[in-house]
């Protein structure tokens, strides 16, 4: 297994950074990654540092605290080119959905369908993030035209592996269900709003009304496919449980929609905004930037372009 040394050693091959620095670099990155917590870092950064490969030193900064900054020392070097000329180990296939889908025979075909449908948008969001990732280049050093290729490559790895995900899991439905009749995932149907060179998404119908937090990760797919955060839903869009408080449908998908970045905003007569408690909860949530209650579209749309 690599450790997390030989990831930092890579990183700080192309530039010295501190731990906070090389948390970031991890959070971010798609391919480095191990198994344990940020601690692991500093934890690593002392045990290269009494082996000679790294160095370390105090930047005081005047309005905020110290930092300390790590450099690669030629035993680091050495050490990391050791470890890139030895023989690369066979990847490992780890998918905790494979042992789900094993038993799922015990389900019946709606509800193995939903947990394949479920599945098949966690891709998507991957899929997405991944695409996303790549288009920013974060984190990539870009020293030298084969440099680029190589990072370019490993991005191309990650994208091409959730695409076959995708495709199996597509074809996996297709060949469970071809002749039992379950019924395929609703189509919405939407338009794509574009004013002033803002854009939002207009969900202008779907067959079944928004009912589970997979339906709003539908829509957060939905928005990063078409490379906009803004959203507009309509009234009857939304299943009954959405107006109920008690089944926390409202606060499961505005969590979603919060977590993902997306702004929405819902088009709701005036006599369901008025309506006992949900009249607190159109109140609080108008207050924030992330999900807003309008009566009109004028209104929502507004608030969308600011």
């Amino acid at each position: 297994m690599m450790s997390i040394q030989l990831a930092i050693l890579g990183i700080l091959s192309w530039k010295s950074s501190t731990g906070y620095e090389l948390k970031k670099i991890f959070e971010d990155s798609s391919f480095m990654y191990w198994s344990g917590n940020n601690n692991q870092i500093y934890k690593a950064l002392m045990n290269m540092e009494n082996e000679s490969f790294v160095t370390s030193s105090v930047v005081h900064q005047d309005n905020s605290p110290s930092k300390k900054i790590y450099t690669i020392t030629e035993e680091g070097l050495k050490e990391l080119k050791k470890w890139l000329v030895s023989s690369p180990e066979a990847p490992e296939i780890k998918k905790t959905f494979l042992v789900q889908l094993a038993w799922s025979d015990l389900l019946s075909n709606q509800e193995l369908s939903e947990v394949l449908s479920k599945y098949e948008n966690e891709i998507k969001l991957q899929l997405i993030m991944q695409n996303e990732k790549y288009r920013r280049a974060l984190h990539s050093p870009n020293r030298s035209t084969r440099e680029s290729l190589i990072w370019e490559m490993i991005s191309e790895n990650i994208i091409s592996t959730y695409n076959n995900e995708l495709n199996w899991v597509r074809e996996t439905r297709q060949k469970l269900f071809e002749n039992e009749g379950v019924e395929e995932k609703d189509k919405m149907n939407y338009q794509i709003r574009v004013i002033e060179s803002k854009k939002y998404i207009e969900l202008i119908s779907t067959t079944e009304p928004l009912r589970t937090e997979n339906d709003a990760l539908d829509l957060v797919a939905l928005c990063w496919e078409h490379e906009t955060n803004a959203l507009m839903l309509h009234y009857a869009g939304l299943s009954e449980d959405f107006f109920k408080l008690k089944t926390k449908l409202a606060g499961d998908i505005i969590q979603k929609f919060t977590n993902y970045g997306i702004k929405a905003a819902v088009i709701v007569p005036q006599d369901t905004i008025q309506k006992g408690r949900f009249k607190e909860m159109a109140m609080e949530t108008n207050k924030g930037n992330h999900f807003r209650l309008y009566e009109s579209k004028e209104e929502a749309e507004q608030w969308l372009l600011k």
